[in-house]
Parts: structure tokens; sequence; C-alpha cells
């Protein structure tokens, strides 16, 4: 069975970023920081610049813990996005409505070949983006914690499964054929499965080689920023 046949029939419904592997609490203490920082200055020159289209996330992911760490808010303005630094400032434009919103990136996602943004439920409503399901949208980078070209920790992410069992096959064939990496399976709140393979360092380059040597067509294949 190779890997591209397990990732079986794609949902129509919003497709949402599946959470870190680690397991999720039950119980959480309350959100310190749920908002971004004051919207930018308009005269301020972004840091880095994406036009692609827009998708968002909710119930399923609501009070779960995001890839920085906190619990998911669907009602503030976060985001998901897969490559940019967590906690990135981000101007985020309806390029159809001109609505614009300010909205911190706190989770990785979406793991869908033509979307570069998961907004939460409040930036979404924010963004005309909410009814509709996706919109073409302009991401302005505002701020950022760490360069956005260079350094950071790297993964491949492959998935969506609709099987534990197809996942954990293409884990166990992983993990054969990348002896120094870390390979993990888990599941995400909607029911899919996902494989995520971790290079020996987390290094940008190598994980740049898995992706380009991945065994999965493109739209089952993510280059992804951990931190």
């Amino acid at each position: 069975m190779s890997l591209s046949g397990c990732g079986g029939r794609r949902r129509e419904t919003h497709v949402q970023p599946p959470p870190p592997p680690a397991i999720q609490p039950t119980e959480v203490p309350p959100l310190e920081r749920t908002e971004p920082a004051e919207p930018t200055p308009e005269n301020i020159k972004p840091l880095y610049v994406e036009v692609g289209l827009a998708s968002w996330y909710g119930a399923p992911y609501h009070n779960r813990r995001a890839a920085n760490g906190e619990i998911y808010n669907m009602n503030a303005l976060t985001a998901a996005h897969r490559t940019l630094p967590l906690n990135s400032i981000v101007r985020v434009t309806n390029q159809r409505t001109g609505s614009t919103a300010t909205v911190r990136i706190t989770d990785r996602g979406p793991f869908v070949e033509d979307r570069i943004i998961d907004l939460s439920v409040a930036a979404a409503k924010a963004l005309d983006v909410w009814r509709p399901g996706t919109a073409k949208v302009k991401l302005e980078v505002m701020e950022a914690p760490a360069p956005i070209n260079r350094g950071g920790r790297w993964a491949v992410q492959f998935g969506g499964f609709e099987r534990e069992g197809d996942a954990r096959i293409v884990q166990e064939r992983l993990e054969h054929r990348y002896r120094t990496a870390k390979v993990l399976a888990f599941s995400s709140p909607v029911g899919d499965w996902w494989v995520r393979i971790r290079v020996m360092n987390d290094d940008k380059g190598r994980a740049e080689e898995v992706a380009h040597n991945s065994p999965a067509p493109p739209e089952q294949t993510f280059l992804v920023r951990l931190d």
C-alpha cells in the first residue's frame, strides 16, 4: 500500500489544523493572554507579505492546547499558520471586502495545500470569512519574535488519514527510512490521523529535503515550523 493511497476521500467541511501530538489536558489554567497587541499603525512597513486563501477553525479545537502552549480560544483574535514564528503579529486583509483584523499566530495549520492561514472564529467574523468559509486575503507580518526566513525548528507532516491503521503503517515505514528522525502519529479532534517526522536537530534544510523526497503527493506533505 502506497502513502498516496492512504489519505482517503477529502472531507468537504472546513479543514482544521491538527494540534501538537501531546495528550490534551482536560483542565487547564485560564489564559493570561488571548488578544494580539494593539493594531499596528498603517505606516509601519511589514516584515513579510503573503497572499492566498484563508479558512477558519472552531468548536472541535476550542479549549484545546495550541502549538504555542496556550489554550485555543475561538473567540480571541488568533490564527494558525504553518511556517511563521509562533506569536507573530499579523495584519490580515480580506481582498474582496477590505475588512482588516490584527491576529496573533498561536497554532499550526491549515494543512490544506491551497490555504495559507486558519483564522479563529472571531477573526473569521471580523474578516467576513466566517459565512463563506474561505476568502482570498493578504497577510502582513508586523511583528515577529524570531527571524522569518532563517533559523527555527522544523518538521514535515503527512496526512490526514481517515484510519489510524494507515497512519501507523506510514509511521513504521518512515521510521525505517529515516533512522535518525523521530516519527510521531497522532489524531486530531475531528478524527483524522497525521504523521509528523522530526529530523535530527529539527534542521530546516533536512526537513526540506524530506519534504522534497516525500513518498506522498504534494497535497499530503507539509513543511511546518515548530517554534
